[in-house]
């Protein structure tokens, strides 16, 4: 049995592995309609990945499939809603980014007796007159209309769905007047308006809402808060002259305040009379606050983005005296130097995730870093970072400084993209075992790094952007048996047929390069990288297809000379490369 794989899971994966396998199943009916929810829904999700979905293959699934996420998807239209809307026991609904959904595709699902969720978020061709064709669905928990062609006047119609406890009206030219006339759900837990024209008179709307608990309102009129009980605010990109406007102990139950890019009127009366002491979750990224203070009182802050903030190496006391349950901690583009990171030592014990890209940062951080055992991920992008420091009287003993990085047993992501770094600096990474996730992007390196970590057996990202790799060291390169995506975008030598033999050698491993086009990139896999954690998609095992040499890319070939270019071709017996540099030919020597 294939490893990580369950009985169940082979199954379905030889189910779905080609559409003359699904028309052997498909015909067996009685029994597919007595699939469990879970079980139905999982190969509905494999077939639609696969791309092997369509009309008639809905038709099967009518009386098991529950959940149905077709996002993005072109080809869902007015006839797809049709067998949509026969799902006798749908319950969710996402056809978000669908364009090829209109009003009339809406009509299919009036009267459905079952569904709670429904996203139609951005589809264009959605406005009012679709939306009342959805009012006879009296069972709708969740809805999201963001960015469609909704208007103020349809607004005033959603004041029908009663059970609504999730409603995304974002980018919609929501008023004061069509916010009041939904004062009758009640229900209401979760209240999206980013960018709508409401202001300070529709506001007050808000306490009309008791069980609200979640509410955007970026990008809005907006600049003073009523007294509400909530556990999440947003006010990005807001005026803001007080978040809460009268009794400041309503803000007791606030958890998670969003910020970024706000325009505070005087930050420093702002923040000081809020009682703060459940927040958890603070970002004030992008905005102009410039006394930090107040992070003296949050002693629960565990995730704090100060990304593009007023933050200076003479200010990190103030975050350091809110660290003690900090786990999350976002300085990137910043003024902060290394000297910042010593004001943190011993004051973050529970830090896991920092973020220092585009800052000043060096070497001499790394020393610093290393003493936060707890660690998991670490960007150091777009920083001074060279790999080593001098010591001795006249600087003359060279030091490998990502050796400190040893210390960190827990570090899961190391991100040392755009940095200075040179094959010989990464030799202390082979010591980091436990690492998952390497980001390197650098014309310095070579395939000589490549091949000097190879114990780092728990990778599951590898890149290896811009790098000067031949193909004879793409082909010598054994993979870590876990990685799943390895990114070798920018390396400009590899060869078509060089990177074609790497893939079909690996089947496992998701290739990325501009020889190689990735039809399927699913099955969502969340790894840490630059300022914050980005998601990666891992590929289920199959064939890369391998564009033709006429696919168009930045040959940086050009820099070189003809020369230089044979010397490369010819160079030969990398394994030895890797015990002396000096063998290198003189191109790859160059800094």
């Amino acid at each position: 049995m294939e490893k990580g794989k369950g009985l169940v899971d082979l199954c379905i994966e030889a189910a779905t592995a080609c559409s003359e396998n699904v028309d052997i199943w498909r015909r067996q009916r009685r029994t597919l309609e007595r699939l469990p929810f879970q079980l139905a829904n999982d190969l509905f999700r494999r077939l639609h990945r696969r791309r092997l979905l369509s009309p008639s293959i809905l038709e099967i699934f009518q009386f098991s499939v529950n959940e149905v996420d077709l996002r993005g998807e072109s080809c869902v239209d007015a006839e797809w809603m049709v067998y949509l809307s026969a799902f006798r026991y749908l319950h969710s609904l996402n056809i978000a980014d669908c364009k090829n959904v209109n009003n009339f595709a809406l009509w299919h699902l009036s009267g459905h007796s079952s569904l709670n969720e429904l996203d139609l978020s951005r589809c264009s061709k959605i406005t009012d007159a679709g939306i009342k064709h959805l009012l006879s669905i009296a069972t709708l928990e969740k809805l999201c209309v963001s960015e469609t062609g909704l208007t103020a006047d349809g607004v005033l119609s959603l004041s029908s769905f009663v059970n609504l406890r999730v409603l995304d009206l974002g980018g919609i030219p929501v008023t004061d007047t069509a916010l009041s006339s939904l004062q009758a759900l009640t229900q209401l837990e979760h209240l999206d308006l980013w960018g709508s024209e409401i202001s300070n008179v529709g506001a007050a709307t808000f306490e009309k809402f008791p069980m609200l608990s979640i509410l955007n309102i970026a990008w809005t009129k907006v600049t003073r808060m009523p007294i509400l009980s909530i556990a999440c605010l947003n006010m990005s990109n807001c005026t803001i002259h007080s978040i809460v406007d009268g009794d400041n102990t309503a803000t007791a139950t606030l958890s998670k305040l969003i910020v970024t890019g706000a325009a505070f009127i005087d930050a420093d009366q702002v923040f000081p009379i809020l009682q703060l002491g459940c927040l958890k979750f603070l970002d004030i990224s992008c905005s102009n606050i410039g006394s930090f203070n107040f992070l003296v009182n949050l002693r629960n802050l565990e995730h704090l983005n100060l990304r593009y903030s007023q933050i200076t190496d003479g200010l990190m006391e103030q975050v350091a005296s809110a660290g003690e349950k900090l786990r999350y901690l976002n300085l990137s583009n910043t003024k902060i130097t290394s000297h910042a990171l010593s004001v943190l030592v011993g004051c973050v014990p529970n830090l896991e995730n920092i973020s220092l890209s585009h800052t000043l940062v060096d070497d001499t951080s790394l020393a610093y870093i290393s003493m936060t055992s707890s660690l998991r991920l670490v960007d150091l992008s777009h920083t001074r970072i060279r790999g080593f420091v001098y010591s001795g009287r006249e600087n003359s003993d060279k030091m490998l400084s990502l050796s400190a990085l040893q210390n960190l047993s827990n570090l899961r992501s190391l991100n040392l993209e755009d940095t200075k770094v040179m094959d010989e600096a990464l030799q202390p990474l082979s010591l980091l075992t436990e690492l998952e996730c390497l980001y390197l992007k650098s014309d310095f390196l070579t395939e000589i790094s490549l091949h000097a970590i190879p114990s780092l057996q728990k990778l599951r990202f590898l890149g290896f952007r811009g790098a000067v790799l031949t193909d004879y060291g793409l082909l010598s390169y054994r993979p870590p048996p876990l990685l799943c995506v390895f990114d070798l975008r920018g390396c400009w030598l590899l060869s078509v047929k060089a990177i074609s033999s790497f893939c079909k050698k690996y089947q496992q491993v998701q290739v990325r390069h501009a020889h190689v086009n990735n039809p399927f990139e699913d099955e969502i896999v969340s790894y840490g990288s630059s300022a914050s954690s980005i998601t990666t998609k891992v590929p289920l095992p199959r064939p890369r297809r391998v564009k033709s040499s006429n696919t168009s890319f930045v040959d940086e070939r050009v820099k070189y000379s003809t020369e230089e270019l044979l010397q490369l071709e010819n160079s030969t017996g990398f394994s030895c490369m890797l015990k002396d540099l000096d063998l290198l030919p003189e191109i790859l020597r160059k800094k």
